[in-house]
């Protein structure tokens, strides 16, 4: 089967989070499994750099209309990486910028524009590069591939038996425009309506996609119910819950071959399940690395890597952070995010100095030490689509603590003493103490070496690589091929 991935991110060329790992990874294991897999992704200025030599155009001029003007783009070949070939949508009035989205945190004013040129090119370069039997578009930036293609092209004879699935990484993010937007993107106006892409009184990528796609799939099984209710939908709960039968949760995987204490080149001394040696080395360095005095073994390391924010959960350590500054904790954290929160932070770490460290910076290499070198991992967010950190926690015997949301939930089985099952504590609801109790929970076990050895090998034990997911994703693309046919 040949899959047609178009999405905005796609790692190692472009990223700003969970996105571009999953576009950049998800492909290779679909090539294992012995199909033809295409990326396609704009190229933006930092692209540039990842086309090695002279660059080979596969199209030069595909003419995109608009209202009054055509734009031209040239599709680049990219070449096979993994087995897995790659375009980049050349268009560098629009594309050759720093930014993906924006700058400086503002987003730029043309994105409308910007995607939905993307999105026609990739359907114009499919017809001379290769139609898939399905095109699996990601987040807002390409769902109008699928309102394209039921509208614009709905007779086309080439793309008619060509199927879409639509991945909602975070449906928090629904691409909005002015309803003026559908004019300037020659969309038929008859599709806004409130049945179609009309969203609160304006014009949605989003919803499109929705309404359009033949399946939906998003990043958690445990996500693609809490996206059917109001807390979790962003208004679009309603249409969630009509597609009900066409949503699947597919939780992510992870790169292990990034993400293993038996090979990680960022760890002072790696270990196994079966030697685990190799972690107190990992935890005396974690400890140098935030200038933190040597701490006994009976003292446990809780590590945060993450954006400061509240939709992480950073309100909750806020609100504890003076009962947890009591017990017999060691507290590093790592990453960036809004100033009040970073302020509080350094504030924190200032005012318990030798027992709280707070690094405000993003640094990879950091991030890695803190899973290997912690004892327990703090993920207290609002809401976990699929999350990855977690899964890192486990595979390096660092017990998670975690919200009872997401893809966290998934993943993340109570500790129970009695059957001896279970890889981390997690907690329902959204307040800080009963997050707090999780903690209290997490630093009782760890009191026993038995039960905490148990706890780590539980989680080390398990598997959550790309193979499983890619065939779950396989089994939606037959399915969708098998609808269009």
């Amino acid at each position: 089967m040949h899959i047609v991935f178009a999405a905005a991110e796609c790692a190692p060329f472009a990223k700003t989070g969970g996105l571009a790992d999953v576009v950049g990874t998800l492909p290779a294991e679909l090539v294992k499994l012995g199909h033809e897999v295409t990326v396609y992704l704009p190229l933006y200025a930092m692209v540039r750099p990842h086309i090695e030599g002279e660059w080979k155009y596969a199209a030069r001029s595909i003419t995109i209309p608009f209202p009054g003007y055509n734009r031209f783009a040239g599709i680049v070949d990219g070449g096979v990486l993994n087995g897995v070939k790659h375009y980049f949508v050349d268009c560098p009035e629009l594309f050759d910028r720093q930014g993906i989205y924006g700058t400086n945190g503002d987003e730029y004013a043309d994105n409308a524009e910007r995607f939905g040129l993307f999105s026609r090119a990739v359907l114009e370069a499919s017809k001379l590069l290769g139609v898939p039997e399905v095109f699996h578009v990601h987040e807002w930036h390409t769902a109008l591939i699928p309102v394209y293609l039921r509208t614009v092209y709905k007779a086309d004879q080439m793309l008619q038996n060509a199927g879409v699935v639509l991945t909602i990484h975070n449906a928090g993010y629904q691409g909005r425009f002015a309803v003026a937007t559908m004019d300037k993107l020659l969309l038929p106006r008859d599709i806004y309506t409130a049945e179609k892409l009309e969203h609160f009184d304006a014009f949605s990528f989003l919803k499109g996609g929705l309404v359009y796609a033949d399946l939906l799939t998003t990043v958690s099984r445990k996500y693609a119910e809490e996206i059917q209710t109001p807390e979790f939908g962003n208004r679009l709960e309603g249409l969630f819950q009509q597609r009900s039968a066409d949503l699947r949760g597919i939780l992510n995987g992870v790169d292990y071959a990034e993400w293993d204490p038996a090979t990680d080149r960022n760890l002072a001394a790696h270990y196994t399940a079966a030697d685990l040696a190799g972690k107190r080395t990992c935890r005396e360095d974690l400890l140098h690395a935030f200038g933190l005095r040597q701490a006994a073994e009976s003292t446990p390391i809780l590590g945060i890597v993450s954006r400061f924010a509240t939709t992480k959960g950073l309100d909750f350590i806020e609100q504890i952070a003076g009962k947890l500054a009591e017990r017999d904790v060691v507290v590093v954290a790592l990453g960036t995010g809004e100033p009040f929160y970073e302020k509080f932070l350094k504030e924190w770490a200032e005012s318990n100095n030798g027992k709280v460290s707070v690094q405000i910076r993003r640094d990879d290499a950091l991030a890695h030490k803190i899973e290997a070198g912690s004892d327990i991992f703090l993920m207290p967010s609002r809401y976990e689509p699929s999350g990855l950190n977690q899964i890192y926690s486990l595979k390096y015997g660092t017990v998670p603590v975690v919200r009872a949301t997401g893809g966290l939930d998934d993943t993340i089985e109570e500790w129970n003493a009695q059957s001896r099952s279970g890889n981390g504590f997690k907690f329902e609801g959204y307040s800080a103490s009963a997050f707090l109790d999780a903690i209290d929970r997490a630093l009782a076990a760890f009191r026993s070496q038995d039960e905490w050895k148990q706890i780590m090998l539980n989680g080390m034990a398990l598997d959550y690589g790309w193979e499983q997911p890619a065939r779950e994703y396989v089994a939606v693309y037959e399915d969708v091929a098998r609808r269009r046919a």
